[in-house]
This record gives structure tokens, C-alpha cells and sequence, in this order.
């Protein structure tokens, strides 16, 4: 009840002044209409509510703007494009700030590979200081990718729930954690068959509510080294998905959208278009329930917007060089979803940094400078990772040459590279010299080198495999090995009998041959099982470890321009 004491009304036009006698009645009635007046208004349920998703996938850690950049229209190219710089936290953050503000109903997400195979940068910190960005950039959710079980799952608990490694906080101080959520609906523990990490998260937008599932490819067991991921299994996405649509809804949520790790790829230029479009994706798409409105992909490191059976499916490319900005239109009432859109925004260099970007990332630089900027060696051309018609690169064959050096003490005589493994260029820059930073750019994941012996049956049991895993792609091999392949033949038997040799000597079936892989293909990883059945296995130095030996061995290192393999014409 409200006594005879009342506020005075002065600027505010919702208070009130003391009054008393015959007019307190008419005040009393004036006082609820002011109050009503003044309350703030109900949402209206019949004006949709829009919802702004901003995601990304495959940052792989790249704090500082990645080599390369995008390719963005250009009226006065003759080819019709430019390549933009890209990437970039600093730039990240104000490009986020800009899109963001008029927005009060958003979310920041990511498609998986967040961290692994990330630069010196994140990787000599445990890929603390990719989390720390990403808390300071506000991501809700992180949909789990092959590359976050590169150190295993332990090591990726911690980077959820906080603490310091087995080797300590290398940063100097105490790490908290991550303050967004890893989602995994279909990575499953044996023991307990319930996800390693929560399977979806929902967020609310004004009492519209949103649920965000996450799923990696369910191959993951291939492209990880098996002992960090013993005890958990990768089931099939789209089942892992499809049986969480009742329970979401259970709780009133009409509105899903689905981090998925495994993508697909375009034939079209444009980072927004989708042309030609194939990929593992487009089946996830068809057999996702109809509940599911917006897939943000990745894996693929590809750019595209598309409409695949009734779903918006996206991709931000890789490390952070495009930002996708999706909008769902909801129903009010019922939460449903109206209408989606999406498009990529470029994070170009030339946008503003952000001031508390920047000092984070002058604190974590100033850590490894000394070790990252310390020249290795020097090369007297760059070395490119992309393969040519025969399925060779000139870095991969590098590589292999350098683990053979490196290994010959335990009586190596050939040695393999798995193109996964090589992540960036070798650039020539002033004078040739290559940093250590540069070496570990090219493969940042620590991989042990393995010598083991093998059959000669057991080497063209490997060759053919080639053809036969997830992602059909040839080793790199050391120099003195060589072989043809016919691209006609069906796979499983396209080496071309008699053509294998080593040191101009046929390969011997049952001869005995002492081999180097890294520990990622010595557990099986793409899917090369018959490296699992080497004897006498001896471990040796790391990958970058014996890069940069030979490289301090050799002076002005040039590519070999010799064919190791090769491919059979056509006739």
C-alpha cells in the first residue's frame, strides 16, 4: 500500500512529490499509470527475433596473420581477383566489435581444429595462449576437430577445465581454462558410453533459445596418434546428432545449429559461393533431421555458402582469415526457425587492432623470441608443400630426406612423410635463412621419428595403401627410392610391377629393409595399418629436430628436381 509519503517529481518523469488531503485518490490512481507507463515493454510475440552467429573453424592456432591471404574480387584484375592479407587476432577482435555491436543477440562459434598443428607461437605454450585469445574474444562454443586430440584427450581436459601441463605453465603463470565449452556428441567413452565432453549447449536470446551441437569426423582415430585417444570412440555424426533432437526439444528449443568438424569443397573463385559443390558434407546434410537449420562445417579448409537439402551450411576457410556472419530470424513465440542468411567477411590487415590484442600478443612473443628468430640454416629457393601431377612436393621430399639423414645411425635406409604433416611453406627470404620459427611452421607437431623394420611385401602392402585411406594421398619419400603408379588401374593395385626401387635396385619381396616414419604413421595414423607390424622399432629425435640438422649440415639447400614417383601418362 502506498503511504501518504510520496517522491517529488523533478526531472525524472517517473517520480513523484509529497501530496496529501482530497488529492491523494486521483495521485494514487496518476502514480499506477506512471509506473506503468515507465515499466520496460514486453517483447512483443509477434516481431521476430534475429540472432547473429559468428563463426569461424580451423583456426589452428594462428595468433599473428598467417602467409597468404584471401582472394577477393577485382574489377581491374585481369583474372578477376587479388590476393588480400588476412588473419590475424588483433584484426579478428575489431572486425568481431564492429559486427557485434548493434547485435545484443549473438553467439561466437567455431567448426573444431581451434588448436593443433598451431604455429610457435601457441604450440611452445600448449596452446594456452590460443584459449586466453579466445575467451578475451568471447566464443560460446568450440565443436571439437581431429586436431584438438593431437596431445590427447587428457591434455585437451585440461585445456578445458584448467591447471598446469606435466611439463608446467610455460607462460609463468597459472592457467584457468577455458571460459567457453568444447562440444562432442559423438567423441564416446568406452567405459561410460556418454560423451567426453558435454554434446550440445543452449543459449538464450531474449527467451528464444538456441542449441548448439558439436560433432568431429567420425574417421578422427585415423588422423591422431592412437595413444592419446585410447578409451574413446567416434561414432557416426549424424546418429550422434539425430538422437539428441528430442531431448533438445523437450526443453522447448525449436532452433538448432550444428558444429560440424568434416566439410566439403567448391569449384567457384568466390569465398561465398558454392559452386560444384561436393564433400562428406553434402550426405551429413541430407541425413541431419529437419530440426537441424544451419551446419557450420570445416576440416577442409574451404570457403563456401550453401543451401544443401533444406539446411545453410558454411565455411570460414582456415586460420582465421574469414569470419561468417549468419542470420537466423526466429519466431518469438514458438522459437522456430523463420529464415536463415550467411555470408563471409574477410578479416583483412588493414582493419584497426585491437589495443588489448596486441599487448597479449607482445607478452607471448617476447617469451620465444629468441628462440623462434634463431636462423637453422639456409635454403637458396623455396620449398612448396603443394604436390605435382606424380603426387611429390618439393618440401615433402626435403622432409624425407632429412628423417633419413637423422635415422642412418639406426641403419635407416628409407624414409616416409605423410603429406598431413607438412603445414606451411619453406619461403626464401633475404640471404636464404631459415628460423626455427619458419621449421616449425612446416610441421608443429612434435612427432617422434620411428626406424623400423619391414618386408619388402610389406612396402608395396604400404604403397598400395596409398589409395585405399580416407584421403587418398601419396607419401613423400627420401632420395634413392623410387616407383611408378598407373592412375588407371583401380586402387589396391596401381604400382607398377617391377618399377620399385632402391639405390637402382629392384625391391626384394622378401628381403628385410630397416624404415623411417614419425610415430603418427607408426601407430597406423591415415590409415597406414601395415606400419604397425614393423620390428626392431628404435625411436629417435624429433621431425623439426632433424630438419634443423640437416639444414645446419647442408649449406644453400635447393629443391631436388629428380622424379622419385611417378605417374603413368595417359596413352
Amino acid at each position: 500500500m502506498i503511504g501518504r509519503r510520496l517522491l517529488s517529481r523533478h526531472s525524472n518523469a517517473c517520480g513523484y512529490r509529497r501530496y496529501g488531503g482530497a488529492m491523494l485518490f486521483a495521485l494514487h490512481a496518476l502514480l499506477v499509470l506512471l509506473l506503468v507507463a515507465c515499466a520496460p515493454l514486453a517483447p512483443d510475440a509477434r516481431t521476430p527475433v534475429t540472432v547473429k552467429i559468428f563463426a569461424f573453424n580451423d583456426f589452428h592456432g594462428h595468433l599473428a596473420p598467417p602467409p597468404g591471404g584471401v582472394m577477393v574480387p577485382d574489377p581491374d584484375a585481369r583474372e578477376g581477383g587479388k590476393l588480400v592479407p588476412a588473419g590475424g587476432v588483433e584484426h579478428l577482435a575489431t572486425l568481431l566489435g564492429t559486427l557485434r555491436k548493434d547485435h545484443p543477440h549473438h553467439a561466437v562459434v567455431s567448426a573444431g581444429d581451434l588448436i593443433g598443428a598451431t604455429p610457435l607461437m601457441s604450440s611452445i605454450y600448449n596452446d594456452e595462449p590460443t584459449i586466453e585469445v579466445m575467451n578475451r574474444l568471447g566464443l560460446d562454443f568450440n565443436g571439437v576437430g581431429n586436431h584438438e586430440f593431437d596431445r590427447g584427450t587428457a591434455e585437451l581436459l585440461r585445456l578445458q577445465n584448467g591447471g598446469c601441463a606435466p611439463d608446467g605453465c610455460k607462460s609463468g603463470v597459472e592457467y584457468s581454462g577455458a571460459r567457453f565449452k568444447f562440444l562432442a556428441a559423438n567423441v564416446i567413452v568406452r567405459n561410460t558410453r556418454k560423451p567426453l565432453f558435454p554434446a550440445y549447449g543452449i543459449k538464450d536470446f531474449g527467451g528464444v533459445r538456441v542449441a548448439f551441437a558439436g560433432v568431429t569426423l567420425q574417421g578422427t582415430s585415423a588422423l591422431v596418434p592412437a595413444a592419446g585417444i585410447a578409451g574413446v570412440d567416434f561414432i557416426d555424426e549424424v546418429d550422434a546428432v539425430n538422437r539428441l533432437i528430442p531431448e533438445i526439444k523437450a526443453q522447448g528449443v525449436a532452433a538448432i545449429v550444428v558444429l560440424l568438424h568434416q566439410g566439403g569443397a567448391q569449384r567457384g573463385g568466390h569465398y561465398n559461393s558454392c559452386a560444384d559443390f561436393s564433400g562428406p558434407v553434402v550426405e551429413i546434410a541430407r541425413r541431419l533431421d529437419p530440426a537441424v537449420a544451419v551446419v557450420v562445417s570445416g576440416h577442409t579448409h574451404q570457403s563456401y555458402i550453401c543451401r544443401l537439402h533444406g539446411k545453410l551450411v558454411t565455411s570460414a576457410g582456415s586460420y582465421g582469415r574469414l569470419l561468417t556472419e549468419i542470420s537466423m530470424t526466429l519466431d518469438a513465440r514458438t522459437g522456430g526457425v523463420l529464415a536463415t542468411d550467411a555470408g563471409n567477411h574477410v578479416v583483412a590487415t588493414h582493419l584497426a587492432k585491437d589495443p588489448a590484442l596486441t599487448e597479449l600478443i607482445a607478452r607471448y612473443a617476447a617469451g620465444l623470441a629468441s628462440q623462434a628468430h634463431g636462423v637453422v640454416g639456409r635454403i637458396a629457393e623455396s620449398f612448396s608443400p603443394v604436390p605435382d601431377r606424380n603426387g611429390e612436393s618439393a618440401l615433402g621430399k626435403l622432409i624425407a630426406d632429412a628423417q633419413l639423414e637423422a635415422t642412418a645411425t639406426a641403419g635407416a635406409v628409407l624414409a616416409f612423410m605423410n603429406p598431413g604433416g607438412v603445414r606451411a611453406p619453406l619461403v626464401f627470404r633475404e640471404n636464404g635463412a631459415v628460423t626455427y620459427g619458419e621449421l616449425f611452421a612446416v610441421h608443429p607437431f612434435g612427432n617422434t621419428l620411428v626406424t623400423m623394420t619391414l618386408t619388402g611385401a610389406q612396402l608395396l602392402e604400404a604403397l598400395e595403401l596409398q589409395w585405399l585411406t580416407a584421403r587418398p594421398r601419396l607419401l613423400y619419400v627420401s632420395r634413392g627410392f623410387s616407383y611408378e603408379w598407373d592412375p588407371r588401374a583401380p586402387p589396391g593395385r596401381r604400382i607398377v610391377a617391377g618399377s620399385v626401387s632402391l639405390h637402382g635396385k629392384a625391391l626384394e619381396p622378401a628381403a628385410r629393409y630397416r624404415v623411417t616414419v614419425n610415430n603418427f604413421l607408426a601407430e597406423g595414423g591415415d590409415g597406414f595399418s601395415v606400419f604397425t607390424q614393423g620390428e626392431q622399432q628404435v625411436k629417435g629425435n624429433t621431425d623439426i629436430d632433424a630438419m634443423t640438422e640437416y639444414l645446419g649440415h647442408h649449406a644453400a639447400v635447393r629443391p631436388d628436381p629428380s622424379a622419385r614417383v611417378i605417374a603413368r601418362s595417359n596413352p
